[in-house]
């Protein structure tokens, strides 16, 4: 397949051991269960192989990150990948060995690796003009906005460029308190907008907040139709938003802010009819909307471009980045001309947001969704790869669930189907039996794909 729109990381909502000794001590786990022979599946043809690789060994790279880079950075596996080289679909490491790429950047490589089109719309902005700033003109940054506008519904026009999904969820959250006048922010439990600062807030995972001042947010229960204690009933999860409202409080709030699927969470689903009611409750408060389309925007669902239009809803902001740029640094708040006049009351200003070289990759990315009919691609293969796991999940116990859509989809691994308890040791070993085809180790009872 070419320009697939997919990854695999294991993930969940138990806990991210933030220090390497917590993925040792599961590998420790890992190792006392019985190795069995297993048949690989064997790679298509493919017709690149990378030149020979000459640089630093494995460990000489991994001796410079332990004594250069932080040390809350850990690595993946047992016996660390070093990936040198990427064409479509596939990574290569320092043998010349083929991987099949579900991680995709973490959900950004969402055209293939060096995809050509890509690289050309780079290469030729770079020969022209690298950087400069907003503050002159340039064709590319307002071609792009343009572009990207025509993606959105409604008065969703005005487009702001940020370097980062955080990034972009930190501004739309600062855009909401200052529109609104309330400081109020509704966010689920579970989710995942970011761990700066102002994000870290919004953020419903413990793993992924550290000990500094968040106040003003408020976590709803999760819409969970796997593990929810409402199952798959949307609107009795939306009441628990309205509680919020009015229990914790002053009865006007900011903001609500979620992803429709959430990414690092293990891919939830949020339930059906949700998003209605609670928007719907959160305008009666005076608040804004934000959807958080980092993970699941650009086609990567299948079934819509905007992972919330298949809630049927239109949010007052929407934020976005990883798949917007293939790679490359880059992110988006995208709102109302009357939300974004807020910003006209001091000096807003980006340095890097809307780069011409950026930019121009970004609107490649969408020509190359349009020309390749990635978004039905994400629907056709996505459907077929969930029901053969479906399937499987038909024939062994150990795979709880199977949920998402398109290629965002997820495998829970559970030890007990009726206590639904995270397979996490049994959970990292199917990861290392996986390895040939890439995948990622986050929360370990969670397949991301």
């Amino acid at each position: 397949m070419q320009g697939i729109l997919t990854r695999k990381v294991f993930s969940g909502r138990i806990s991210l051991c933030s220090q390497p000794r917590c993925f040792s001590q599961l590998a420790q786990k890992n190792a006392s269960l019985q190795e069995n022979d297993v048949t690989v599946p064997k790679m298509p043809p493919f017709d690149y192989s990378p030149p020979p690789y000459n640089g630093p060994t494995v460990d000489e790279i991994m001796a410079k990150r332990q004594a250069y880079l932080s040390p809350s950075l850990f690595h993946l596996y047992k016996k660390p990948l070093n990936v040198v080289d990427g064409k479509r679909q596939y990574l290569f490491d320092d043998e010349g060995r083929r991987y099949l790429d579900g991680f995709g950047g973490i959900a950004t490589v969402g055209c293939g690796h060096c995809h050509p089109d890509v690289v050309e719309a780079i290469v030729n902005q770079t020969k022209r003009l690298q950087h400069s700033t907003v503050l002159y003109l340039n064709s590319a940054i307002a071609e792009f906005a343009e572009a990207l506008a025509s993606k959105l519904p409604g008065d969703l026009n005005v487009v702001l460029f940020t370097n980062s999904g955080t990034e972009a969820n930190e501004l739309a959250l600062m855009m909401a308190k200052l529109y609104t006048g309330s400081h109020d922010i509704i966010s689920l439990r579970n989710g995942y907008h970011g761990n700066a600062a102002g994000t870290m807030g919004a953020t419903g995972q413990s793993v992924w907040k550290y000990n500094v001042v968040q106040s003003g947010t408020h976590h709803a229960l999760n819409p969970d139709p796997y593990r929810g204690v409402f199952g798959s009933d949307g609107e009795k999860y939306a009441k628990d938003v309205q509680d919020l409202i009015e229990y914790g409080t002053s009865g006007n709030v900011a903001a609500f802010v979620s992803e429709t699927i959430q990414g690092v969470g293990g891919i939830v689903e949020l339930a059906p009819g949700y998003l209605p009611p609670v928007y719907s409750s959160i305008k009666k408060a005076g608040g804004l909307c934000i959807a958080d389309e980092v993970q699941a925007g650009f086609a990567r669902t299948g079934s819509h471009f905007w992972s919330f239009e298949a809630q049927g809803v239109t949010p007052d902001i929407v934020t976005m980045a990883k798949g917007i740029g293939n790679g490359i640094p880059l992110g988006a708040v995208v709102t109302t001309p009357e939300i974004a006049k807020v910003l006209t009351r001091r000096n807003y200003f980006n340095t890097f947001g809307g780069n011409p070289v950026c930019t121009a990759a970004g609107h490649a990315v969408l020509r190359v969704i349009e020309k390749e009919n990635l978004q039905e691609n994400a629907h056709v293969v996505g459907s077929y790869l969930k029901d053969r796991l479906t399937a499987l999940k038909n024939k062994y116990e150990i795979i709880g669930d199977v949920r998402g859509r398109g290629f965002m989809l997820g495998v829970e691994l559970v030890t007990d189907r009726q206590q639904k308890t995270p397979a996490k040791a049994e959970t990292l070993h199917v990861l290392d039996q996986m390895k040939d085809f890439l995948v990622d180790a986050m929360d370990y009872s969670v397949s991301k794909m």
